[in-house]
């Protein structure tokens, strides 16, 4: 099939597929596929012997798939990346490269309802056969549910009173659109920080829907088993949420609290941290605005 080649712009390029440290004849996997722009640069890479599979849950991305005996394109969340490489036989892989976050074309095709730009139906789902969509969360979850969402997921000061006048609005109607939404919101949409606001709102309604978090979490704890030793993790993150659990992840192997010590005040962590924080250029954000807010970490199996 023909690569859709505006799909989606893949930030930091170079840097990422760089920090997998890449041996020609090794195994790969690109767990954010979309438009497969990573994919392409760590097949360049690769010998004939070398293997990348990738994952991408959108249905949409499965039209990108690269015609190439050493790729594979595995249409799940990565969430569930040890239990499907193992379908292939795959037990160990010497690198992992993932672009957190919403691709371009999700954004841009309106229907799908994650950007704020335009009217849309609530939807929100990376993996359209999802149940759960941002309708749902809307209507169907309890306010306290709401306020949780907000507060979590959205850092939104104002989630209390928000999630208040959301469920006392649908008693009368339900809130179907993103217009409709934003109406019912407008008392909290001061002009000066509408967008941020609005952005804020989208961004915990979004990761409520697609488990985010949880699914981020899941996938981490996995890497250090499937990674050989010297292999690599290279992670973009895009919003504080998730940079947060990737860092503590790589600093503590856990994501909350300390590892135990010996007698001695020393602890022992799969992973190390290879360099530090990575951002974007400002050539690059220049030529790409939704790379402003990425930030790259590498991490290698220690042992």
């Amino acid at each position: 099939m023909k690569m859709l080649m505006e799909y989606h712009k893949p930030v930091l390029l170079k840097e990422t597929v760089d920090g997998l440290n890449i041996k020609p004849s090794g195994i790969y996997v690109d767990v954010t596929f979309g438009g497969g722009g990573h994919s392409k640069e760590i097949l360049k890479r690769l010998d004939q012997n070398g293997k990348l599979f990738a994952f991408d849950q959108d249905s949409d991305a499965l039209k990108n798939t690269i015609n190439d005996s050493r790729f594979i394109l595995i249409h799940e969340n990565f969430r569930h990346i040890k239990r499907f490489l193992r379908f292939y036989g795959i037990k160990k892989v010497d690198g992992i490269l993932a672009d957190f976050g919403v691709s371009s074309h999700q954004f841009d095709v309106a229907e799908r309802g994650f950007s704020t730009r335009f009217e849309a139906t609530l939807d929100m789902r990376m993996n359209q056969q999802n149940k759960i969509s941002a309708f749902h969360v809307i209507n169907h979850y309890e306010e306290e549910q709401l306020k949780h969402v907000f507060l979590q997921y959205g850092e939104l000061r104002a989630a209390p009173a928000m999630a208040h006048l959301l469920v006392q609005h649908r008693k009368t109607q339900p809130i179907k659109t993103s217009s409709q939404l934003k109406t019912v919101l407008k008392k909290f949409l001061s002009p000066k920080h509408e967008n941020k606001i609005l952005a804020q709102i989208y961004q915990a309604i979004r990761i409520e829907v697609n488990q985010e978090m949880e699914a981020l979490k899941e996938f981490l704890q996995q890497t250090p088993e499937l990674l050989n030793k010297g292999g690599r993790l290279s992670f973009i993150s895009y919003h504080s949420l998730e940079d947060r659990l990737v860092k503590r992840f790589f600093r503590n192997g856990m994501f909350e609290g300390e590892p135990e010590r010996d007698m001695f005040g020393n602890f022992e962590v799969p992973l190390k941290k290879i360099n530090g924080l990575v951002v974007p250029s400002k050539d690059e954000i220049e030529n790409n605005n939704r790379a402003r807010s990425a930030k790259l970490r590498i991490a290698e199996k220690a042992n």
